[in-house]
């Protein structure tokens, strides 16, 4: 397939703050399953991991020692994923846009695939509240997840957080967004957190109180790139941070966009700037930001760590490029 067209603009990364040091880091224990890509993994009411593969494929491992089994197939390429309260399952497809399917049923369903009119590209991740409002992400409208590198590239910012209420209403709540990514409600739905993987920030958009309307920091400057978040028992924000900064793309984004148009064009695809390999995860205070936790594995056989839950005594691991899930034991 030839390479979509870019459209780069000038863009100055956020600074770089360091974290604290890692906590010690337990062994990551690798899980073998039948695909590649895993980026997202739940956890369901009956302690299984489910996952979305790169070939279509929505899979479920355990609970216990349950082999891997095929649940559905969107005929897509599944993103982020979350249950709702009545155990259906939220997929955002970058080909199709928003799903949901029933394990009781095997009914899969599309529930947006356009906003304002036009398709709905890069839908990235989704959260369901009590009320059965739906947010979700859209990291750029201007490419699928085939071609993610030339959102960082272009360094548009082209990604929305958006809602859809039960009705099936949707709404664009925030534009403008640098690579919106991963999406969840605080423990008491007080305000949707959202990540900006190119932003290198985490932001509250409030639901309650005299802020509701609005969006306020929670986490910016971070040394990586966020993907996927989810929360934990305690209330703590979970963080899949997927890489850490790429020197060669930061150096371009803010200089003349024809050397970046330049790199699209000449380029393979494989060799212009991407992440860098790692296992990387962070829980942060759900109310001021701070560092609660962090892992990190330099383990060869498992890396590009881009989605995170906690189940039981496990802290799960998705993945956007490779085989197999991972755990941290807690």
């Amino acid at each position: 397939m030839a390479k979509p067209r870019i459209s780069p603009v000038r863009w100055r990364p956020p600074p770089s703050r360091p974290l604290p040091p890692p906590d010690p880091t337990p062994p990551l224990q690798v899980v073998e399953i039948p695909g590649t890509a895993a980026e997202d993994v739940v956890v369901d009411a009956d302690g299984a991991i489910w996952t979305g593969l790169e070939d279509g494929r929505i899979i479920a491992v355990g609970p216990g020692a349950a082999p891997p089994r095929v649940m559905t197939d969107t005929g897509g390429r599944p993103l982020g994923l979350a249950f709702t309260r009545d155990h259906r399952l939220l997929i955002c497809d970058s080909h199709r846009g928003l799903l949901r399917f029933d394990p009781k049923t095997g009914h899969l369903e599309t529930l947006v695939s356009h906003v304002a009119g036009r398709p709905l590209t890069f839908c990235s991740n989704a959260v369901e509240a009590s009320d059965g409002t739906i947010y979700f992400t859209e990291s750029t409208d201007r490419f699928r997840y085939e071609y993610y590198k030339a959102s960082v590239i272009e360094a548009r910012a082209s990604g929305s957080l958006l809602r859809r209420t039960p009705d099936g209403a949707t709404t664009v709540l925030a534009s403008g967004l640098h690579f919106a990514n991963g999406v969840t409600l605080t423990a008491d739905e007080s305000a949707v957190v959202f990540a900006e993987s190119t932003g290198c920030r985490l932001s509250k958009y409030w639901l309650t109180g005299p802020r509701a309307g609005s969006i306020t920091g929670l986490v910016s400057e971070l040394p990586g790139h966020p993907d996927n978040i989810s929360t934990g028992r305690d209330g703590r924000i979970w963080v899949a941070m997927v890489s850490d900064r790429n020197p060669l793309s930061e150096w371009l984004s803010p200089r003349a966009p024809v050397l970046r148009t330049l790199l699209w064009r000449l380029l393979p695809y494989r060799w212009l700037p991407d992440t860098k390999s790692g296992a990387w995860v962070i829980g942060f205070d759900a109310d001021d930001g701070r560092v609660l936790s962090q892992f990190r594995s330099t383990d060869p056989a498992f890396g590009l760590a881009t989605g995170v839950v906690e189940a039981g005594d496990r802290l799960w691991l998705g993945r956007i490029n490779g085989p197999g899930l991972a755990y941290f034991q807690l």
